[in-house]
């Protein structure tokens, strides 16, 4: 039995390393046309769709000014531009620092609507009630610590201009701006950079797949409309969006140039909630999604949802059981220094433990080149201490997400049982 099981996860790591290898090889064909184009801006912007922008807001009063401040001075012409900013559930001064930009002289005349709800839902009940207000034609939504770059916008709208019949969404780049505050927003700033520069890069080359991210990124306004809003019962609303946007035919394309700044968790225990949240979401997600694995959606459906499930499922139960036999066949062995009558209850034959071995070190061989190829596309990340840090934080960034995924599967099967009601949970903010 344990011979049985240790060959699977080693066959399932291969598996792994194989996806991984595939990913890279597009992100690199993206990375070199990307290079090869030369980036120019349009003279004339009148072409540009209508777009109302909305930000949901819950007790967000340490960064909600600077974010409102950084949307309304976008490249991107103000008579084509609705920003609705939703306080939701606030009991902080939320409200009244956006009424106070609202009526500032800077901001005099521009199209800025403040709305204060009381309903449930989270975020997507939030975005929903603005939907009601919205008058786009494209729908942007920024979280409340976003910063966007002046031209974020305008590079989002553009990508969709290029194909308006086949894209119904475009996302951009979401970027940390506090990465150098401490050794876990530097990790986290690394696993940004692996997503967005590398993952999402090359499942667009390969396959022209994207994902709504949470934040930095346009919808059309009409698509939303027929999806019927963002599903109040999902908790990452973001990952269900895009399996609606995809059923529907239409396509989630990337927009690499427009980059967006966030702020990323700064104490453990506040990555940990987020994370566990995101998992959460993402298993039942994919739970919900499986059926088209089996029916006549398109290849790309199917695709997406194999792609979660073996993310969020398979390879993480196979590493799972890999480090349980690794670990506790180490245990026995020193336990046979002192006591040789113990015996390890994993016994394999010939050189079975030895193709772990060797599958878990090209496992780690690819996580520091996915990183490293990753910094060397991002101007200035590519440096000795970042290195390092790639290969550190396979030991120990990295392996949080091994607790944090048998949490949430855990905490998930328990609201099934229990019928705990979803919340959404506000990510920490610093000032």
């Amino acid at each position: 039995m344990a011979d049985f099981l240790l060959i699977i996860s080693i066959i399932s790591i291969w598996i792994a390393v194989c996806q991984s290898i595939l990913i890279m090889a597009g992100a690199i064909v993206f990375i070199r046309k990307q290079n090869r184009e030369q980036l120019t801006m349009p003279d004339n912007l009148e072409d540009f769709p209508t777009v109302t922008v909305m930000v949901p807001a819950h007790n967000e009063e340490l960064v909600i000014t600077s974010t409102v401040e950084h949307i309304l001075q976008m490249n991107y012409p103000e008579h084509k531009l609705q920003v609705i900013v939703i306080a939701d559930n606030c009991t902080d001064n939320t409200a009244a620092k956006l009424k106070s930009l609202q009526s500032s002289a800077s901001y005099e005349g521009r199209n800025l609507l403040i709305l204060e709800r009381t309903g449930t839902g989270g975020k997507s009940g939030a975005l929903n009630d603005a939907l009601e207000h919205a008058t786009g034609e494209w729908i942007c939504i920024y979280d409340a610590d976003a910063a966007p770059e002046k031209n974020a916008l305008l590079f989002l709208t553009r990508k969709a201009m290029e194909e308006p019949e086949k894209y119904g969404a475009v996302f951009g780049r979401n970027k940390a701006r506090n990465r150098g505050q401490n050794f876990l927003s530097r990790c986290i700033n690394l696993e940004l950079v692996t997503i967005q520069r590398v993952h999402h890069t090359g499942l667009w080359q390969l396959f022209k797949l994207g994902t709504i991210p949470g934040t930095n990124f346009i919808v059309k306004s009409s698509l939303i409309r027929e999806i019927g809003g963002w599903d109040e019962d999902a908790i990452t609303e973001d990952t269900a969006i895009s399996f609606e946007i995809l059923m529907r035919g239409q396509l989630i394309a990337l927009a690499p140039q427009a980059e967006a700044y966030q702020q990323e968790p700064e104490k453990l225990s506040v990555y940990m909630k987020q994370r566990e949240r995101w998992a959460k979401g993402n298993y039942q997600v994919v739970l919900d999604n499986l059926h088209h694995l089996v029916n006549r959606s398109s290849w790309r459906i199917k695709f997406h949802v194999l792609y979660y499930a073996t993310s969020y499922f398979w390879f993480m139960i196979a590493i799972i059981v890999s480090d349980i036999i690794f670990v506790a066949n180490i245990i026995y062995q020193i336990i046979a220094l002192f006591n040789p009558a113990v015996i390890s209850p994993f016994q394999f034959q010939g050189d079975v433990y030895v193709f772990l071995v060797i599958a878990w070190a090209l496992m780690y061989y690819i996580y520091v080149l996915q990183i490293n190829l990753a910094l060397a596309a991002d101007i200035g990340q590519s440096n000795t201490r970042n290195f390092i840090l790639s290969c550190v934080s396979y030991f120990t960034y990295s392996q949080l997400f091994l607790l944090i995924s048998v949490k949430a599967f855990a905490g998930m099967l328990i609201d099934k049982i229990t019928g705990r009601e979803k919340k959404w949970y506000k990510t920490q903010r610093f000032g």
